[in-house]
């Protein structure tokens, strides 16, 4: 696929369709089509406003409203103007500017595009054999068009475009609605028996029709040679460029590949090529699934119509047996038997037996013991209530056994301070934890302008040395390089 220009620019021309005065803008732009069919193609103002007054609906539309959305529909490109200079008699008259409006080629296609859209679900899809017949005919005069006239090669090709767009265009959607998320629910109810006949039938005879056209126009469009059919396609082509269009560039290579694709869509209905089938096959095997699927349906509704009048009978004679009991009791030993237990209690679990035996009874079985619990949300088990425990001998230890280990740890750190001067360069091998610790002071004076701190104890110190040098600190888990400065302590 080939991402154009033309492809990627948005479309002002649908903006009317979903904005914030369609109610509007879309009674306009009908009027307008409707006209165009009366080919009526210029409108005034006057005339807008005239016609969308006589519906009760425009009661209070006013002739400036008619105006702004008349230039709206103009500068989305949905009309064309042109002022009429005509009838003007004075120079007031010709700065007024009284312009007369016409539907734009897109705006007409598109509110033919609305109009199918809205009619869509009355007129619906439907299977049409005869095109089948007809694609074969003109198939079969194609090598007539070799030496006919471009006029008559012209009609020729609309003629079987046409039936074939027709014949895939009609299939798809009417297959589209037979696989339906509606159409299968109207295919589970007792009223689908009554059409289910005359459906199949109808998709019977598309098939036949489907088996035995194919196999000709495959035969055909294997025996069209190559040059047969480009030499037709040429006169196509020819006959499109003659055609005189007005404010219309036209492409002649764009006119050809359309051309050529189209013969080539053709081709891949109906002739399968190597391990490719054709799209005729595909469409006998779904058209045949479809009969398959509403026969299915058919024979389910009838079992089940037949299974309806079974139970019928079988409750016919359940009453007449209850009808012959002599009392209440007999009644309730019956349905019993009929019916079984009216209300019986089944219990799911983890259960754990102390013996595996099918034969055990339950009275010989321990009793297993279940807690049940309320299936709420908010259900909590209550907190077993104590007193509050005097916990001072056990924090006061935890605190000694702090104050120790710090003790111990400032010992260690002032082992490395040589006369309150702390030099990482003269530092011996020593653990992670002394060098982060060590770190952690040289950071902490970095940080500030003057490059002193206080350690955990209070000490005051700063930094001094050349930061140019760089010293080696050797730690148990390895070595790395770092400026050469030294930690002095202050008294």
């Amino acid at each position: 696929m080939h991402i154009t220009e033309q492809l990627k620019k948005p479309l002002k021309e649908v903006n009317y369709l979903n904005v914030e005065n369609t109610d509007r803008y879309r009674p306009i732009l009908r009027l307008f089509y409707l006209k165009y069919e009366r080919m009526k193609y210029w409108l005034y103002q006057e005339d807008v406003y005239e016609e969308l007054k006589k519906d009760s609906y425009f009661a209070g539309y006013t002739l400036e409203q008619c105006q702004q959305d008349l230039t709206t529909l103009t500068e989305w490109g949905n009309l064309l103007t042109i002022q009429d200079s005509k009838n003007v008699k004075t120079l007031e008259e010709f700065k007024n500017r009284r312009y007369q409006y016409q539907l734009s080629e897109y705006a007409v296609e598109i509110e033919r595009m609305v109009i199918h859209l809205e009619n869509l679900f009355v007129e619906g899809a439907s299977l049409e054999p005869t095109l089948l017949e007809r694609i074969k005919e003109e198939l079969a005069e194609l090598p007539k068009m070799q030496g006919a006239s471009v006029n008559k090669t012209y009609g020729w090709w609309q003629n079987l475009e046409n039936d074939f767009m027709r014949l895939n265009q009609n299939y798809q959607d009417y297959m589209r609605t037979l696989n339906s998320a509606r159409a299968e629910e109207l295919m589970r109810t007792q009223a689908f028996l009554v059409f289910k006949d005359h459906l199949i039938e109808y998709l019977r005879t598309f098939v036949k029709a489907l088996q035995q056209n194919v196999a000709l126009i495959e035969s055909y469009l294997k025996n069209v040679m190559a040059g047969q059919i480009n030499e037709i396609l040429e006169k196509v082509v020819e006959y499109e460029m003659n055609i005189p269009r007005i404010e219309v560039q036209i492409d002649e290579e764009a006119i050809r590949a359309r051309m050529q694709g189209r013969w080539t869509s053709i081709e891949e209905w109906f002739v399968s090529r190597g391990n490719k089938e054709a799209e005729a096959v595909r469409v006998l095997d779904a058209t045949n699934e479809i009969i398959r699927k509403i026969t299915r349906y058919a024979t389910r509704l009838s079992e089940m119509s037949n299974m309806g009048a079974n139970r019928r009978e079988e409750y016919f004679k359940v009453a007449q047996m209850f009808g012959k009991c002599q009392d209440v009791n007999e009644a309730h030993r019956l349905a019993a038997c009929v019916f079984g237990i009216e209300t019986t209690l089944h219990f799911r679990g983890d259960m754990r037996r102390d013996t595996d035996s099918m034969y055990s009874s339950i009275y010989d079985e321990e009793p297993y013991v279940v807690n049940l619990v309320p299936r709420v949300r908010n259900y909590r088990e209550k907190a077993k209530r104590s007193g509050m425990i005097d916990r001072t001998e056990e924090q006061e230890r935890i605190r000694k056994e702090m104050l120790e280990k710090l003790e111990r740890e400032r010992i260690l750190l002032n082992s490395y301070i040589k006369d309150d001067r702390l030099d990482f360069a003269d530092l011996p091998i020593i653990e992670p934890q002394i060098r982060d610790t060590f770190l952690m002071w040289l950071s902490k004076a970095l940080e500030r302008e003057d490059e002193t701190a206080k350690t955990e104890d209070g000490r005051t110190y700063h930094l001094e040395g050349d930061r140019r040098k760089t010293c080696v600190v050797e730690c148990t888990d390895g070595s790395f390089v770092m400026p050469a400065f030294t930690i002095c302590f202050q008294d």
